[in-house]
């Protein structure tokens, strides 16, 4: 018997974060298109459309006041190699059933059996839903679907998407500094080295904030005039966290983990080859470190999947750190985001209409 639905601080409907899009399983039910009305609403309200609106009109700026350098670069986009564009295109899509079989393992380890395909669908879906709307929603609403279409603990649920994130964040940190120091083994620009400084600091923080959940969180929380149902969800939560990962199970989460960011490098590795600009050369411990630079930005969560931001910081990297040309770097960075985020839009939107789990009819047992 699946338990009884408490909205969890973070998607009540007085709180910003998923508000819009988390509602009571029961209710969903009962009316199966309720998520696809607040889809909808979502993507028409003013700060999801200035989240979008916003970004394009920088980038349109800095467009316009660098138009000469980058008048050619549709043409150069266009010169592209398709084999190896399609070659980028499957390795990176490789990867999702990778981030599926990590999370139904995660699922798995706290009691919840869920399998490959159906933790691959709705992790899909929720990529889509973060490529359209700020906020890194999408984690919210995975989260919902799942709880939607099964007895799963929507706490608990929370509790391992939030322990997949933080081992996302260590591997983006350490791979990106072993790649970067390799990359740059013969002396880092002044830039890389604030990058460097920027990945210890992620990695310390993150081991001491997961030091500190694991041995106090709940202290501090019945130390404080909460009710006890908050502190019931945050149990949840922690068994969520700490259930799914032991040392036993570290080694399969490592090499999934790199085998995933490991599609991300040699995606842009092989844009970069299937562009093949004269005198432009990553390497792929260079294509690992703009990569994952890449990926961490479009966590920025003032703007779906990024927008602007990661497009920037990638165009920066490429520039600043490699001397490419501003016009190849636009186009290195323009052909990789139709294929991380694009297509994802292109083909998360017809997964969205297509899928039964969004009307809570992919019930899983």
């Amino acid at each position: 018997m699946s338990e009884p639905f408490v909205e969890p601080a973070a998607v009540r409907d007085d709180l910003p974060a998923g508000a819009d899009l988390v509602v009571g399983p029961a209710r969903a039910e009962r009316e199966l298109s309720v998520e696809q009305v607040s889809l909808a609403r979502r993507l028409r309200q003013p700060r999801t459309i200035v989240s979008i609106a916003v970004p394009l009109a920088i980038i349109g700026l800095f467009v316009y006041l660098n138009r000469d350098r980058l008048s050619q670069v549709p043409a150069l986009v266009l010169q592209a190699n398709p084999l190896l564009v399609g070659a980028a295109f499957v390795v990176f899509y490789a990867g999702f059933p990778l981030r599926g079989r990590r999370w139904a393992l995660l699922l798995r380890w706290t009691g919840f059996r869920i399998g490959t395909k159906d933790a691959t669908e709705i992790l899909y879906l929720s990529w889509f839903v973060n490529c359209v709307v700020p906020a890194k929603l999408g984690d919210v609403y995975r989260a919902w679907l799942l709880k939607l279409n099964s007895s799963a603990s929507l706490s608990r649920t929370f509790g391992t998407v939030f322990i997949e994130r933080v081992l996302d964040l260590f591997a983006i940190a350490l791979l990106g500094l072993a790649a970067g120091y390799w990359s740059f083994r013969a002396g880092l620009p002044p830039a890389i080295e604030a990058v460097f400084v920027v990945g210890l600091a992620v990695v310390l923080l993150l081991a001491l904030g997961m030091f500190s959940l694991r041995n106090f969180g709940r202290r501090i929380l019945t130390r404080l005039p909460i009710p006890a149902r908050f502190v019931e969800l945050y149990d949840r939560f922690e068994e969520g966290v700490f259930g799914a990962i032991g040392v036993r199970r570290l080694p399969v989460l490592v090499i999934l983990t790199a085998s995933i960011w490991g599609t991300e490098a040699i995606r842009l590795f092989l844009v970069v080859h299937a562009l093949d600009f004269p005198g432009v050369s990553l390497g792929l411990s260079g294509a690992v470190f703009v990569a994952l630079i890449g990926s961490l930005l479009t966590a920025i969560p003032l703007s779906p999947a990024g927008l602007g931001f990661a497009q920037a910081g990638v165009i920066g990297v490429l520039t600043v750190a490699y001397g490419v040309p501003l016009p190849e770097a636009t186009a290195i960075t323009v052909l990789d985001w139709v294929i991380s985020v694009i297509s994802i839009i292109v083909l998360g939107a017809i997964a969205y209409l297509v899928s039964a789990k969004p009307r809570g009819e992919g019930r899983i047992a």
